[in-house]
């Protein structure tokens, strides 16, 4: 396992936006209709999967979990399940929770209202669960006010940046590491750029914590 250093709270990514890696206390409030994590009173930490299913990528991510009994919800593209719909029976067989994740990855702040919505319900074909993941977290007021009707609104509270390629695996282990606590919900996408980052924070979080007397659980 890596050492770990003090990592930044946030990180520049190329497009010169900003993700923040540890969601901060102050702006769960504002955003009451969302879920940013779970109860912390017990030691239990929710790894999420975004992204799926992707071949070779999805399944060596189940074998991982299944080395430590942990399980895990998997935010998928309903084109994803559409084109692999074996892997997608391989997650839900294994025990794992399944999420909405749009059907072809919409940004909600560049995305009208009504054709976001249209693209969340398009996935929801493939897709039967009462949870969703905006992607990259985008999503408006009034998106908001319109998929909490039928689903539970999933964010985090620490995100790896395993889809940052200017960040190392050793990085990438290092904000969650960092920053995760009890009744987490961390950030990882089975995708295949993100996959180098990935297995290497996803097997230290599972290595460390484990030996730290958390359990995994789907949301």
């Amino acid at each position: 396992m890596c050492s770990a250093s003090k990592p930044p709270v946030y990180l520049p990514i190329p497009s010169t936006k900003m993700y923040l890696v540890k969601t901060p206390e102050l702006l769960k409030p504002l955003a009451k209709d969302l879920l940013w994590n779970k109860d912390r009173s017990e030691r239990i930490l929710y790894l999420t999967f975004d992204d799926g299913p992707t071949p070779a990528i999805t399944e060596r991510t189940l074998g991982l979990l299944a080395q430590y009994n942990a399980l895990a919800t998997f935010f998928c593209l309903g084109k994803n399940v559409e084109a692999h719909p074996e892997i997608f029976d391989q997650i839900k067989a294994a025990g794992h929770g399944i999420g909405n994740h749009s059907y072809n990855h919409p940004d909600g702040w560049k995305t009208g209202s009504f054709a976001y919505l249209r693209n969340v319900v398009q996935a929801r074909t493939s897709i039967s669960s009462s949870l969703f993941r905006p992607p990259y977290g985008h999503i408006s007021p009034q998106q908001v006010q319109a998929i909490k009707q039928q689903f539970t609104i999933v964010m985090w509270d620490v995100i790896s940046g395993d889809f940052d390629q200017d960040l190392t695996p050793d990085q990438c282990w290092d904000h969650v590491h960092h920053y995760t606590k009890a009744g987490s919900i961390i950030v990882f996408h089975d995708s295949v750029k993100a996959a180098p980052r990935m297995f290497h924070a996803l097997e230290n979080t599972l290595i460390h914590f484990s030996q730290r007397g958390y359990t995994f659980a789907p949301l």
